[in-house]
């Protein structure tokens, strides 16, 4: 391969996250409703059948799949099947900035309009319960952020002969925060508390 044909290659590139392609992508709604004269936020309860983080609480949201074609797509698709509500009750979506997990996931959350939340009928295998929290409250309460340490540990077959240093080599460690609010009873916690921080963020 010449230069001329490698340079062909790179003007068709489009530049992404390096080994995006074996993430996984979710997409995630934050539903902002009106109840009382007042902008709510509306949270799930995960059911407790689900084996993925039962009983956490959560935004609408989910895995993207091959029929949508937008990350938005996945959101409001999501939001509609956990919800049982229709399309045209979410409204005026704009996304946030998406997240990627040291876990393999891609996240992107969007904040749209719940019209009609009365109209709601939660998906009993997805969602045990929904309940919601006036914006004001997370305006006024910072987060509690918390750390968990990230340590390397390589396998037991681990080619160290390979590398400078050997079992000896100094890895890099790191942290990863997790926020916290509590609101009476409920914990939101972890990448929903992390999401829920920046959108307060954006609106301030």
């Amino acid at each position: 391969m010449d230069t001329n044909q490698i340079l062909k290659k790179l003007k068709k590139h489009s530049p992404t996250i390096l080994g995006s392609g074996d993430f996984s992508t979710y997409a995630v709604l934050l539903p902002l409703i009106e109840k009382d004269n007042e902008t709510h936020i509306l949270f799930e309860i995960r059911s407790h059948k689900l084996r993925r983080q039962p009983g956490e609480i959560c935004f609408p949201g989910g895995r993207m799949d091959k029929q949508d074609k937008t990350d938005q797509d996945t959101a409001v698709r999501e939001t509609t099947e956990e919800l049982g509500i229709s399309e045209n009750q979410i409204t005026d979506i704009f996304p946030l900035d998406y997240l990627v997990s040291p876990f393999g996931m891609i996240v992107y959350p969007h904040v749209g309009v719940i019209n009609d939340p009365e109209t709601i009928i939660p998906n009993p295998s997805e969602v045990e319960d929904v309940f919601t929290v006036p914006l004001s409250f997370f305006k006024k309460t910072p987060p509690k952020i918390h750390y968990v340490d990230i340590n390397m540990k390589p396998k037991e077959d681990f080619p160290f002969d390979l590398i400078v240093g050997g079992e000896n080599y100094n890895w890099r460690t790191g942290k990863i925060d997790e926020y916290f609010y509590i609101y009476d009873d409920k914990v939101i916690w972890g990448l929903t508390a992390k999401i829920l921080a920046h959108f307060i963020d954006v609106i301030k």
